[in-house]
């Protein structure tokens, strides 16, 4: 085995990386951009070089940067994580050529299966089923709008290079095709330097099924067995879980066996994938699944395999990669129970889960919950910037069946508190709580088909309202009594923080705006605690005590729950089963002028740039109508009118680099 090892990437799956090199002796050399460092995988490494600038083509795409810090470091092997640099075989015999054990496959299993169209026409010739479509080397707009009607609608535009649901698009209707394309297209070229796309034939009813192998070099390689990652949006798994609810055990058989027959046709070492699309129409079937792509490197999804076989895949990648057998063979590869795993991320489900920045506040997971492993990216306090994916972390619950695994998830997720950016920690809540899903009836549609459902309502409950009420009161108790106890007069009973005035006690009405809605709600004083009105229909009763760690225990209308709050501005943030509900307090003497000029400008969102302009001075739009495409934490944003309108100007063209509030199109009036 070697003895030191360089991770080149960052976020959760350097941490990951690094524990498991640590836990084996290894000395850990991370590398970082000038936005990274102070980041936690510098901070858990032995030691950290600098490799460049903030964005990702300045520093961690740059491979040079990164075997100059093999050599200052004197690192033995380099582990490439995921994304960026992991599936490029360039960098990979670049490594070797400086001497480096790349953990990972060679370069030539790489190229194989880097480009999905020469990847389908190998595993073709190795017996494996593909997907009917055209893989082709003819980018010609025309030609490919002609193989999409001879495939037959609904069809699938993917970059033949890369994954991620990058330069990935579902074309429902050929007047729909041209425009898809050109998106696919650019997205492709921003995210891989490769244009070039395939189509294929959509599945009505997708099951997203894949197989994680593993391979040596000394000719063995094994299946340990398969995950679903069939919820997805915009092509990006969002729940994984393994096994595959419903896998009838021939069909776990026949894929397992494609799967390596697949990596032994490229010559395969190490870890990887091989994704298959399955027709869950009828239900899961040996026949009815075929190969889309093999991503030649570790999975974001790991860990669930890790769950349910008992083994570390990173220990195994890196004895892999020392030349060591590979420590189990097919028949004693092990599969207990069931296990589900959970992206978190910084975006906002209301928004069309559009990415969000900002200082995590808050982000703490409950302790002593068994069964249930967390690999964090981030810690509290950490930035969430706008140059890198927003993936925060990833929750793994592992039970004896997957009701109980399902049920231990949701219980953790919701006794999480995650305060500063938005996050799609509701949405998880509801998706891994959902009937249907609970049921096993999942396919890729299921989030578009259930997000009604999914995505939490808008507007805080009463009992939220009520909780918020009493942390701010007891908030400003808390800032008034050290103003009392600095005063001159600090036993003075007009300080006393009781509600009382002269005549008795008498209401007042407190006025929030609660997550972008603007409430007044009536309170008062009753007893130990108070009477709140306006949060509901009827009026709620709540006492409460608030610690000095933001912890709040409360009995509303008799029933004991507990929250956590979070300062944030001139208001706070209320964290309630796992749901972050923002409270900023009401100045009546901050008086926004712009309030009304706001409303006549598309404004960017957040930092990012211009890759498609479809506003035009003078036009007449509808709501709804897109105006602005932007790229922003690696994925195209569409921007819409907000209102029937004209558009007075346009103020940005394409490749512009914009800021977070900047005017892109102006509007001149509303229309009926």
């Amino acid at each position: 085995m070697f003895k030191s090892l360089l991770i080149a990437n960052r976020g959760e799956i350097a941490v990951r990386v690094i524990r498991t090199a640590r836990r084996i002796g290894l000395r850990t050399i991370a590398v970082y951009s000038e936005a990274d460092a102070n980041a936690y995988h510098v901070a858990e490494a032995d030691e950290a070089y600098c490799i460049g600038g903030a964005a990702a083509a300045e520093s961690y795409l740059r491979a040079d940067a990164i075997l100059d810090a093999c050599k200052r470091s004197g690192a033995d092997a380099v582990h490439p994580g995921y994304g960026f640099l992991s599936e490029n075989a360039g960098f990979a015999e670049a490594c070797e050529k400086a001497g480096l054990i790349f953990v990972g496959p060679p370069a030539s299993a790489i190229r194989a299966m880097g480009l999905k169209d020469a990847a389908k026409a190998l595993m073709e010739k190795a017996g494996v089923p593909v997907v009917p479509g055209y893989h082709g080397d003819n980018q010609d707009a025309g030609f490919l709008a002609e193989q999409a009607k001879e495939i037959c609608y609904p069809v699938l535009i993917k970059a033949v290079a890369g994954g991620g649901g990058k330069g990935m698009r579902r074309v429902n209707a050929p007047d729909d095709f041209e425009k898809e394309l050109k998106s696919a297209q650019r997205e492709a070229g921003a995210a891989f330097g490769d244009e070039r796309v395939l189509v294929e034939k959509y599945v009505a009813r997708p099951r997203h099924i894949e197989i994680q192998v593993f391979a040596d070099s000394h000719g063995q390689a094994v299946s340990l067995y398969e995950r679903d990652c069939s919820l997805q949006r915009r092509h990006q798994k969002v729940v994984e879980e393994a096994p595959a609810p419903g896998m009838p055990p021939e069909m776990r058989k026949a894929m397992g066996e494609a799967a390596v027959a697949a990596a032994k046709a490229i010559g395969y070492r190490g870890a990887g994938t091989v994704e298959f699309i399955a027709d869950a129409s009828e239900g899961l079937k040996p026949n009815g699944f075929w190969f889309m792509e093999m991503n030649t490197r570790l999975q974001v999804e790991h860990p669930v395999t890790e769950a349910i076989t008992g083994q570390d895949l990173v220990e195994w990648q890196l004895r892999v990669a020392a030349g060591e057998h590979l420590p189990l063979a097919q028949d004693k590869v092990p599969l207990k129970g069931h296990a589900v795993e959970v992206r978190l991320y910084a975006e906002d489900p209301a928004k069309n889960f559009f990415p969000s920045t900002g200082r995590l506040a808050r982000l703490r997971v409950p302790a002593n919950m068994p069964h249930v492993r967390t690999d964090m990216g981030v810690r509290e306090g950490d930035e969430v910037t706008m140059f890198y994916d927003p993936m925060i972390g990833k929750i793994i619950a592992h039970g004896e069946t997957r009701l109980l695994a399902l049920r231990t998830l949701k219980r953790f997720l919701t006794a999480m508190e995650v305060a500063g950016p938005k996050t799609n920690l509701g949405f998880l809540i509801n998706a891994v709580g959902h009937d249907a899903f609970l049921k096993g009836d999942i396919d890729t549609g299921f989030i578009d088909r259930h997000i009604a459902e999914l995505v939490p309502a808008g507007g805080a409950s009463p009992r939220v309202l009520a909780l918020g009420v009493a942390a701010h009161l007891l908030m400003r108790g808390v800032e008034r009594q050290r103003a009392q106890a600095a005063s001159a007069e600090p036993h003075s009973p007009w300080a006393a923080n009781d509600g009382w005035v002269p005549g008795g006690q008498r209401s007042e009405i407190l006025k929030f705006n609660v997550s972008g809605e603007d409430v007044a709600l009536t309170v008062t004083p009753d007893g130990n605690g108070w009477c709140i009105a306006g949060a509901g229909e009827r009026d709620i009763g709540i006492s409460a005590s608030l610690n000095g760690e933001g912890a709040l225990a409360a009995t509303v209308d008799g029933v004991r729950v507990t929250a956590s709050c979070v300062a944030k501005g001139a208001g706070f943030v209320l964290i309630h089963e796992g749901i972050a509900t923002e409270f900023a307090i009401a100045d009546p003497l901050d008086v926004d002028v712009a309030s009304d000029a706001d409303a006549g400008a598309l404004k960017s969102p957040m930092p990012g740039k211009i890759v498609q302009v479809l506003a035009e001075a003078g036009a007449k739009v509808r709501k709804g109508a897109p105006l602005v495409v932007m790229e922003a934490m690696k994925m195209e944003q569409t921007l819409a009118a907000g209102m029937d309108t004209v558009i007075a100007s346009v103020h940005v063209g394409v490749g512009d680099q914009v800021e977070a509030g900047a005017v892109l199109v102006s509007f001149e009036e509303a229309r009926d």
